[in-house]
């Protein structure tokens, strides 16, 4: 009786090991898919040789013909049929007749083996079904099949099927997983993907997900900027919920960036729970692009893809703009050759009350600063460096010559005695101002004569 429990407990050890190998092992087999006795494999660009018989009869003259897409082609005559540098196109079937009576048909399948599959699965929100897809290089050859296996991981069920189908335009497969009402969101599943034709198969790599970690939501709808009155470096940014998205029951975090045109770094502001952001340090008078991304409250899963982009502008004081405006009509001439001053409507009041119903003008603009008083002052500043360099010149000539700072010459400075007496009378006294001004113009004769 001791030794029972031993045989027992090696049988559990066995059954635990076999639940494990059944839970990590792939959900199903990845194989090509089959092909009929009488279907010729080739890749694209190969030579082969369609023979009707092993071994042709003599004295028996066989014909071929093939069928592409519904149409006819006579080829020519020998029991070998040689086809050079094959492409997708030369599929089909090839018939070897004898007179009007058939002998044989050959299937022709042009095709390589499948790309293998980079599956990415994405939920857009708690109540949506599971989308796993993956993109492709070139379109798959005719008749393809794509297929995706998923299995709830460490258990011995069975994997649910689901068939991948291809959209040409966005170039990829797309297969849809079926989540039960209820379903435990945070469980992990183990998925597959193979995909298969007549040259043969590809799988992609297992992966395991959760429901919760592979939630995605769409970008935010009707992102709009506007700008706050009286604010110049303030902008509101609003949006609203995806559509896909309920968010009575479950909410989103955003996040914002927002660069000033024409810079390319955005800066970027987190954790917004609103659907509404106030942006406190906009650049004066410059557009700004303002862009806005959800992910799932507590950061389960992915961040959406950026919305698209919305634009807007600071407020800007009509006071200032009409400032600007005229300091930049005064600086440049109009077509007349004037100067124009363009005066903002709100300097502009219509009287109502009085009977003349003219505009009243409230507020004077400021004048504008004519060049000619400029052009004087500078024209006398040129002038007056003119005289004193003249004069400067003028100065060092007699400097050289010795008539400063030396000897005088003989008679020169030099005055005859006067006799001492009575001052005669002068019959009519000289006005002081022409005396002066005989004076003045003796000096200045003799200053430019150079005596």
């Amino acid at each position: 009786m001791s030794g029972c429990p031993e045989p027992l407990f090696f049988l559990l050890l066995l059954l635990l090991l076999l639940l494990l190998l059944a839970a990590a092992a792939p959900p199903r087999p990845c194989g090509p898919l089959g092909l009929s006795q009488d279907t010729v494999l080739a890749r694209p660009g190969a030579n082969i040789t369609l023979r009707c018989w092993d071994q042709a009869p003599a004295n028996i003259t066989v014909s071929w013909r093939a069928e592409h897409r519904g149409r006819r082609q006579r080829l020519p005559s020998g029991n070998a049929l040689p086809l050079h540098c094959l492409r997708p196109d030369d599929s089909g079937t090839y018939g070897c007749f004898v007179g009007s009576r058939r002998l044989r048909s050959l299937r022709l399948l042009v095709q390589d083996p499948p790309e293998p599959p980079r599956v990415s699965c994405s939920r857009r929100s708690h109540d949506h079904d599971v989308l796993c897809e993956w993109a492709l290089r070139e379109k798959p050859a005719p008749g393809t099949r794509a297929m995706l296996w998923v299995k709830q991981r460490f258990t011995a069920g069975n994997a649910t099927e689901q068939r991948c189908r291809f959209f040409s335009k966005a170039l990829k497969f797309v297969c849809r997983v079926k989540v039960p009402h209820g379903a435990d969101d945070t469980k992990p599943f183990l998925v597959s993907a193979c995909v298969s034709n007549g040259a043969g198969s590809a799988a992609g790599e297992d992966k395991i997900i959760t429901l919760n970690g592979v939630l995605r939501p769409d970008p935010p709808l009707n992102v709009t900027v506007t700008a706050l009155e009286g604010a110049p470096q303030r902008l509101r940014v609003n949006w609203s919920y995806p559509s896909s998205w309920d968010h009575r029951f479950y909410w989103l975090r955003f996040q914002v960036r927002y660069r000033p045109e024409p810079a390319h770094t955005f800066s970027e502001v987190d954790q917004v729970t609103t659907t509404w952001l106030d942006i406190h340090d906009a650049w004066r008078g410059l557009r700004h692009v303002v862009q806005v991304r959800a992910q799932e409250e507590f950061g389960h899963g992915a961040w959406s893809e950026w919305s698209r982009e919305a634009v807007g502008t600071p407020w800007t004081d009509p006071k200032d703009l009409a400032s600007e405006m005229g300091l930049l009509s005064s600086q440049f001439p109009m077509e007349d050759g004037t100067y124009g001053l363009t005066l903002p409507p709100e300097l502009f009041v219509e009287d109502d009350a009085g009977g003349t119903g003219g505009p009243i003008m409230e507020a004077s603009a400021h004048p504008i600063a004519s060049p000619y008083p400029f052009l004087a002052v500078g024209g006398s500043l040129l002038l007056a460096i003119a005289l004193c360099i003249g004069i400067v010149l003028r100065y060092r000539q007699l400097w050289r010559r010795g008539g400063w700072g030396g000897a005088k010459p003989e008679g020169e400075g030099q005055h005859g005695l006067v006799a001492l007496g009575s001052p005669q009378p002068l019959l009519h006294d000289p006005p002081c101002s022409s005396g002066h001004g005989g004076l003045h113009v003796t000096s200045l004769d003799y200053f430019f004569s150079g005596q």
